[in-house]
């Protein structure tokens, strides 16, 4: 493909990368003198319309919309069998890349990526496009600091219903809405939610929520929360943070109505976040404290007559003052004993036993341990999934740890499928938690009609862990059997077709024509495979027509004796030729006539002679 010349204008250089449905390549715009992105149909998805379909559908979501934020299109072309998106070329590498390559993004540059993404999507809503995959690997970075989202290919008019189907989920699992993951229609709050698992990934390096299969990690986005951003790394300001637990809030109408709203509030942390040093701005433990002043209660004036009085109240003020001061010392050394905690990098417990885990951290001194209890499909029973704070985070050795603790994994019965559909099958498996292994398997049956499911394994009832794949065989109807081809020669089209429905085949539509002598137009002049081949059941047959102008009309002379047994007798002369089955003449004559006919055929031809329908005499002519 390198080298490729399309359009007679846009060359291909080099192949930058591809996704499930295309390729996407650098080529130079040879008119324009200027590099494009050319996006092409895999090779495997040209003779499916659908995904055709969809292909054009991603140049016409684009090129309905202009903004700085989104990537441009400038052309779609196709060329035999090429289907091709030309497209703006932006020098630069994906968000994931990026990622990947600093670990985290300082708040500030996380900030700024996820306002300008916010802006293209306000304006691909405002145009009723919602793009629906809204990930990192989809976000490109220019060389002067530009996000621009990219790679409408599963976008589509708000106002039209969702692509989910009760089949297939045709998205990306770990940015997916709860709605999306429920099958039900992504809206632009859709949209929002992905950008805001985006912006998660941006301050903390990592996502939001993992698993072990797809189903697993889409009941994650509809049943759990995550850790909090400030939880896995400290930088991340409480605005911030807030910005990015609405975004993803479970429920749409609590995200935010719009994307500009979004952008508002990125704009309003980012005032308040740390810029770009990178470095963490926790709140210091060690702070000065403003604390009040104790006031010891002061001594009564007296005059002096009343001087034995007050020498007799001096020993119970004394005493008060006592008590007073030591208050103040003990809660003075209480707060000192307060501020002093030691601190202690958090121990990594995760992987390990319940037991084993808090011993370790006992004798870290932390002995504030919460536990809460989840399953999971891959962590043993009592064993640690996960751990609050991080693992090397700083911390007070009076800090509340919390460490989620594995109840081993859940299990769900097989339903019963067999007997129905594939799509209602998959319904049925996915609403059991558990999903159905691609590819699935056929096999002939003669008691399950096609299209319908035969068989399980493991088997129906049986139990397996929550979220596992379940292997479906799906029938393709009775094994076909070989039958042999009959003879077409010399029929119409549809006398052919119903030649060859009689033992199961079918006429190939692709119908070759030629000029012939022996057979009139419309008439079968030859067949591929010829008469008597064996075929199985369902295979076609291609013919040859003829555009005539087909056999010359010929004449022969037909003499008959009628028998001269004294009564009358029934003469009738049958033609069969390239015209097909003829009766030429039939009549009572008497007996011991001499009956002399001409008689026309064309082409190859059988002429029958019958007295009182008896075949008495019978000659072919060539």
């Amino acid at each position: 493909m390198i080298g490729k010349l399309l359009g007679n204008r846009y060359e291909i250089l080099d192949q930058l990368g591809g996704g499930g449905m295309a390729i996407v390549h650098k080529g130079k715009d040879t008119l324009l003198n200027r590099l494009v992105t050319i996006k092409i149909l895999r090779p495997e998805y040209t003779s499916d319309e659908d995904f055709v379909k969809r292909f054009r559908r991603e140049a016409q979501a684009i090129a309905s919309l202009s903004h700085p934020n989104i990537v441009s299109i400038y052309d779609v072309g196709q060329e035999e069998k090429i289907h091709y998106l030309v497209m703006e070329y932006v020098e630069g590498d994906n968000l994931k890349n990026l990622i990947r390559g600093q670990g985290t993004l300082t708040p500030g540059r996380a900030l700024e990526i996820a306002r300008q993404v916010s802006e293209a999507l306000q304006h691909a809503h405002e145009n009723n496009i919602v793009h629906r995959d809204v990930k990192p690997q989809n976000i490109l970075i220019t060389s002067g600091g530009r996000a621009k989202l990219t790679d409408f290919g599963i976008a589509r008019e708000a106002t039209t219903a969702t692509l989910t189907q009760t089949d297939t989920i045709v998205g990306s699992v770990h940015y997916l809405s709860p709605e999306q993951a429920r099958g039900e229609t992504a809206g632009p709050r859709s949209d929002i939610y992905s950008l805001g698992i985006v912006l998660y990934e941006m301050v903390t390096g990592s996502l939001p929520f993992q698993g072990d299969t797809p189903i697993g990690v889409a009941l994650k986005h509809i049943q759990e929360t995550p850790p909090s951003p400030s939880s896995l790394n400290p930088v991340v300001s409480p605005a911030l943070e807030n910005v990015i637990f609405r975004a993803m809030a479970k429920i749409p109408a609590e995200r935010y109505e719009t994307a500009r709203e979004m952008a508002s509030d990125l704009e309003g942390a980012a005032v308040g976040s740390t810029g770009d040093s990178g470095r963490a701005t926790t709140r210091d433990e060690f702070a000065t404290r403003v604390i009040p002043a104790v006031k010891l209660p002061q001594e009564d004036v007296q005059p002096a007559g009343g001087r034995r009085e007050a020498a007799r109240r001096r020993p119970v003020l004394l005493w008060g003052a006592i008590i007073i001061l030591v208050m103040v010392v003990a809660a003075l050394a209480a707060f000192q004993s307060y501020i002093n905690v030691p601190e202690v990098a958090m121990p990594s417990v995760e992987g390990k036993t319940q037991d084993e885990a808090q011993d370790i951290l006992r004798r870290e001194g932390i002995k504030n341990i919460e536990l809460t209890r989840s399953p999971h499909q891959s962590v043993p029973l009592g064993w640690v999934i996960s751990q609050a704070p991080a693992p090397e985070t700083k911390i007070k050795v009076t800090r509340n740890v919390t460490l989620n603790v594995s109840t081993g994994p859940e299990y769900r019965v097989i339903p019963e499928v067999i007997g129905l559909s594939l799509n209602d099958a998959r319904n049925k498996i996915y609403q059991n938690e558990l999903y159905v292994v691609d590819p699935v398997q056929e096999s002939y049956s003669d008691d399950y009609l096609q299209g319908l499911v035969m068989d399980t394994e493991p088997k129906p009832l049986d139990k397996i862990s929550k979220g596992s794949g379940i292997v479906l065989t799906v029938s393709k109807g009775p094994e076909p059997v070989d039958v042999k081809v009959p003879d077409l020669s010399g029929l119409t089209t549809e006398n052919a077709t119903l030649e060859l429905e009689k033992v199961k085949l079918k006429l190939d539509p692709n119908v070759r024509r030629s000029t012939s002598t022996k057979y009139f137009a419309g008439q079968v002049v030859s067949q591929d495979p010829v008469k008597g081949t064996e075929l199985q059941e369902g295979s076609t047959v291609q013919v040859t027509i003829s555009n005539g102008p087909g056999p010359s009309r010929k004449l022969t002379r037909v003499e008959t004796p009628i028998p001269d047994d004294g009564r009358e007798h029934e003469l009738r002369i049958v033609v069969v030729d390239a015209k097909g089955t003829k009766e030429y003449y039939i009549n009572n004559h008497s007996p011991g006539d001499r009956v002399v006919r001409e008689v026309p055929y064309y082409g190859k031809a059988v002429i029958e002679v019958y007295i009182d329908r008896e075949l008495v005499g019978e000659k072919v002519f060539e």
